[in-house]
């Protein structure tokens, strides 16, 4: 069965089996006896067993041959020390994210109907790790968020000195909890189809970005295009309101086929803006462009799986495409 989103089919995945057990890391980890952090350790990796060695070195980023335990159990102190007040801002605000697991299991279903033969997660793990570290991570079997880059756009880390150099206004006003589930599945997609467009012209590279976007699109067709693309809704109608000026400016100053790094930077970036289109303009505004011509594309090929989409070459979709706004 198919209903109707915005005006657009979308298939019903109701009956799509997803299993996704809901862990809350943070919670063990933050209630282990720091006077015993060895055996603590011990008894969480047999909650944990992997997704613990991927905390310890990867997210808090501990040598993996440390001189010895004590170093491990030390770092560890000291790590639960200096986050306990941002592990009891997140007890507050994430006491309940059965929302968020939800829209989490819905787009795994569309993941599961357009990719079949994808290996689905099965945990979805919440944590707390260093405020430069992991907001999301694909793991082998979980879907690990890290609740530190989700406390809310006007949380005081994000707004203290060292926070706004970690992390300009631009990117932590899209740090609030509304932003897991998209950021969820977006870290599927790219597994899925991982970016490589290193030397590629800048249409191709926003071709491809645009071919992220649109899959994105179809595995959450609930959600609003704003937190999709990052842009606020001001600049998401800026960009369709100046859709024609925003790519007769790419064909006018030849640009499209510029492979060149230091010009393909101020298109394919995230920064607070496009220097080019002024304030009020996204950054990275090349994945706007690149999804308008994958649109345009797929309208033309409807029969077209997403699969086969991800496949088809970038330069072949914007020769037949003919995107002319």
């Amino acid at each position: 069965m198919i209903s109707s989103c915005k005006g657009r089919k979308v298939p019903d995945v109701s009956g799509i089996k997803v299993h996704l057990q809901l862990q809350r890391f943070e919670r063990d980890f933050f209630s282990i006896d720091t006077n015993h952090i060895d055996e603590s350790l011990q008894q969480l990796h047999q909650k944990y067993p992997s997704f613990l060695q991927d905390f310890i070195f990867n997210i808090l980023a501990l040598p993996p041959q440390p001189d010895s335990a004590s170093a491990v159990d030390q770092e560890v102190k000291a790590f639960i020390s200096s986050y306990t007040p941002l592990n009891d801002s997140a007890k507050k605000l994430f006491a309940d994210v059965s929302a968020t697991e939800k829209e989490v299991t819905r787009g795994l279903q569309f993941v599961k109907y357009y990719f079949p033969s994808y290996k689905l997660p099965t945990r979805l793990i919440t944590f707390i790790g260093p405020i430069n570290s992991y907001g999301n991570i694909l793991t082998t079997d979980a879907l690990a968020v890290g609740l530190q880059l989700y406390m809310g756009k006007g949380f005081s880390l994000y707004q203290s000195e060292a926070g706004q150099e970690l992390y300009p206004a631009y990117i932590s006003k899209r740090f609030g909890k509304e932003y897991i589930p998209v950021n969820c599945i977006k870290t599927i997609v790219d597994d899925i189809f991982p970016d490589n467009n290193a030397g590629r012209p800048l249409v191709e590279q926003m071709i491809q970005a645009g071919k992220r976007l649109y899959v994105l699109d179809q595995l959450m067709p609930d959600t609003p295009d704003t937190l999709k693309t990052g842009y606020t809704k001001k600049q998401l109608e800026g960009c369709y309101a100046n859709e024609q000026t925003i790519w007769t400016f790419f064909v006018q100053n030849d640009l499209l086929f510029s492979t060149d790094p230091s010009v393909t930077k101020d298109y394919m970036n995230d920064a607070p803006q496009t220097q080019v289109f002024g304030k009020e303009s996204p950054g990275f505004i090349g994945q706007f462009s690149g999804w308008q011509i994958v649109k345009k594309w797929m309208a033309k090929n409807d029969k077209v799986s997403l699969e086969q989409l991800l496949q088809i070459n970038p330069k072949t979709i914007f020769e037949q495409a003919k995107y002319k706004p």
